[in-house]
């Protein structure tokens, strides 16, 4: 990634910011926003006032998508408060997605499967998801596919993927904030990030404490597959785990040598098959500590089903710390 482009980002990252909190804190949208009964494509809301965006999976005991609920089937509370749900969505509406991938040393012989499963994700995705890729050693760079900020082309994404060998140490940290950064440039109001690694951190200049509060006060859901070692050394599955689980995503391990193209077909999947729900949040006078939400779900004759969405969000907005190589 160009220094020029590197330091525009950083400087406006606060700035849209603001803008993305659909998921996990506050977007702009209108006074009073009505019930959207589903649509091709997200409403375009006036902005007047805030709204709390929440994508929300729902399945059953054998893990297929449970189709056909309305507004009326969720209730949703904010720090213990029950809230009126005033937007409701269950379209296939597309996404910003950005695929982290490890380009350490020990990531050599795994990188052709990741190129793979990123062919497998991109064919499993709506048509006008798109995509961009932050490949990360000890240094980090967001690749610019054919001078686009972000893509559809599959094609495009694999030769991202591939267009960096494997070398140095691992800057997790710092490519997870690249990504929040890059993101914030996409169209659309749905946003995912892909974390694909087989290590902890070691070079980052930012801490796993700053990512977590990017990660609460963004609309991003975060997805990692984590593909750990027999030793598990300089590895922290425990951080992936807690990114998924905050933001409503889910971490994945396969086995050593087990293919992970089902596993990226199984996030685009995920992806798009989501109700997206939204309430005006109460007023507070906890100012920007964090908020937790709690949705449940009604579907009487259709026995257990299983609820994720993210835990809650802050409205604060942390500013983003350079990665070490990007530095002016």
């Amino acid at each position: 990634m160009s220094r020029l482009l590197t330091q525009c980002l950083a400087g406006t990252a606060v700035i849209a910011m603001v803008f993305s909190m659909g998921h996990a804190a506050h977007s702009q949208v209108g006074a009073k926003p009505p019930l959207s009964q589903g649509s091709n494509h997200p409403p375009i809301l006036s902005s007047n006032t805030e709204l709390v965006a929440l994508p929300v999976n729902v399945t059953d005991a054998h893990g297929d998508f449970v189709a056909g609920l309305t507004a009326g089937s969720f209730r949703v509370s904010e720090n213990g408060q029950i809230q009126n749900i005033s937007f409701f969505e269950q379209e296939d509406t597309p996404v910003t997605v950005g695929l982290i991938v490890d380009h350490s040393g020990s990531m050599g012989r795994k990188l052709r499967e990741v190129a793979a499963a990123v062919l497998a994700f991109a064919h499993s995705s709506n048509p006008e998801d798109e995509m961009f890729v932050v490949d990360f050693d000890d240094s980090v760079s967001v690749e610019l596919l054919h001078g686009k900020a972000f893509t559809s082309d599959a094609q495009e994404l694999e030769q991202a993927v591939t267009a960096v060998s494997a070398s140095g140490q691992t800057a997790l940290y710092d490519a997870v904030v690249e990504g929040f950064i890059h993101s914030k440039l996409g169209q659309w109001n749905k946003k995912a990030l892909i974390i694909v690694s087989d290590g902890g951190d070691n070079v980052s200049r930012n801490h796993f404490s700053d990512v977590l509060e990017m990660a609460r006060s963004s609309r991003v859901v975060i997805y990692a597959i984590g593909l750990l070692s027999e030793s598990g050394r300089e590895e922290n599955p425990g951080i992936l785990r807690r990114l998924c689980s905050e933001t409503g995503g889910v971490a994945f391990f396969p086995p050593m040598g087990a293919s992970i193209e089902k596993i990226s077909t199984q996030i685009a999947r995920d992806l798009r098959k989501q109700y997206m729900l939204g309430y005006v949040p109460p007023k507070s006078s906890d100012g920007d500590s964090f908020r937790k939400i709690d949705v449940k779900v009604s579907v009487p004759g259709r026995g257990k089903v299983r609820v994720r969405s993210r835990t809650g969000y802050s409205p604060a907005i942390p500013p983003p710390v350079q990665s070490g190589n990007n530095a002016p």
